[in-house]
């Protein structure tokens, strides 16, 4: 499906369409009225009402089930397009004056300005998020064109239509297409168009964003990251009970999810004891989650056995839906995701050394430890590139935080100095 100019068309209108697209975004830029981020605002506090009435619980509600999410997080989530939440938004990203700069002298104003056109390259990794994209678009002033991920359920055209349904003034900047990545030259057209390009995706996706935009476009990535968990001695088993929650949470599949345990070791023979304590946690705290996607089940196990049969790793420990792999190495790498994962030994003397060698990558470290090591270990994975630190729940979010180490709206906007 495609959304142009509020109305929704089937994608034998595709060419039709992207050929009057120019003209159409041109006009806008060239009108003398702006979008407001106060009018985004308004209409997500209506849509944000709706959801917490259970407007959107029949698309929802199969959407929960099938990743496992809560209800009661799902309203959490929610709030993120509420009034105070966006507002507060604002509030950190751009500066609390960022509707009224004050000027630098008596005779130079100051003013935020979008950057003018955004295309967004979604990632489907999570229902919703293109739609997020494009809200963080609009809200700093920008014109939006949306490529869908493959596998899109539709839920990104519902929510950007009620939007516009809600404030009116949103049809000359939402533009939505389902065009396959196999089409480059497609996508090459829309990049042209815009003054910057969002991509959300690993290494092939920001590499084919780089290939097709020229080099007056601003690209913005918001890449796949590997998050992990670091683990001293003084470590509890609450401590370590809320990793598992974690772990089967978020199904490993989030950039934040923890894919496996560094222990501050350079005895690896410490490493069988602890990956037997941390499994039986794991085990109990799976069950309490409940079981995760059968298919994926099915695929792990059979990689675990045949690691057993290769006698790939020291230690293999499987059972009750859920693996934690002993490895020799210490390189950071992916998991098998879905309720499996690695431990390795990591001295903290050998931290940054290590860790720095996958820069661009790292972003949340569930930093296990005691208070008075926490203030030497932190620094350490700062100074190695990681940009959350946190506890055992690694997914945890907070209204204002950072994304992947800086602020989308300040990537969306520029200063505009005029005399």
């Amino acid at each position: 499906m495609i959304l142009y100019k509020g109305k929704i068309y089937p994608d034998t209108k595709q060419n039709e369409l992207i050929a009057t697209l120019k003209a159409d975004i041109t006009e806008t830029l060239a009108s003398p009225k702006k979008l407001t981020p106060m009018s985004v605002i308004e209409a997500s506090e209506k849509m944000y009402k709706k959801a917490m009435s259970g407007y959107y619980d029949s698309i929802a509600l199969p959407l929960l089930n099938a990743f496992g999410i809560s209800y009661d997080r799902y309203q959490a989530m929610a709030k993120a397009f509420s009034k105070e939440v966006l507002r507060y938004k604002c509030d950190i990203e751009l500066g609390e004056h960022w509707d009224n700069l004050p000027p630098l002298t008596s005779g130079t104003v100051r003013k935020l300005a979008p950057l003018g056109v955004l295309f967004h390259v979604a990632a489907g990794n999570v229902d919703g998020l293109p739609a997020f994209s494009v809200a963080e678009g609009l809200l700093s002033g920008n014109i939006n064109i949306l490529k869908l991920p493959s596998g899109d359920s539709g839920l990104s055209i519902k929510l950007l239509s009620d939007l516009i349904t809600e404030a009116p003034e949103l049809t000359d900047y939402i533009y939505v297409f389902d065009v396959p990545s196999t089409e480059f030259e497609t996508l090459k057209q829309l990049s042209k168009l815009a003054d910057g390009v969002v991509v959300w995706g690993g290494d092939l996706a920001q590499r084919t964003a780089r290939s097709m935009c020229d080099v007056t476009t601003k690209i913005i990535p918001w890449g796949h990251k590997l998050s992990f968990a670091y683990v001293t001695d003084s470590v509890t088993d609450t401590q370590l009970a809320i990793l598992a929650k974690h772990i089967c949470d978020t199904e490993q599949v989030l950039c934040s999810s923890c894919q496996g345990i560094y222990l501050d070791t350079a005895d690896k023979n410490k490493l069988s004891d602890f990956a037997r304590r941390f499994f039986e946690i794991f085990k109990t705290e799976n069950i309490k989650a409940g079981k995760t996607d059968m298919a994926m089940r099915g695929k792990n196990t059979v990689s675990l056995y045949c690691d057993r049969l290769e006698n790939k790793y020291p230690l293999v420990l499987n059972g009750s839906g859920v693996s934690v792999v002993v490895k020799d190495d210490s390189e950071l790498e992916l998991s098998y995701t879905f309720r499996n994962v690695w431990i390795k030994a990591l001295p903290h003397s050998d931290l940054v050394k290590t860790l720095k060698k996958q820069k661009g990558y790292l972003q949340t470290c569930g930093l296990l430890c005691s208070n008075s090591e926490k203030q030497e270990l932190a620094e350490l994975l700062i100074s190695a590139g990681v940009v959350r630190i946190t506890g055992g729940d690694m997914s945890r979010t907070f209204f204002g935080e950072a994304h992947d180490g800086t602020y989308p709206l300040r990537e969306y906007t520029k200063i505009v100095e005029i005399d």
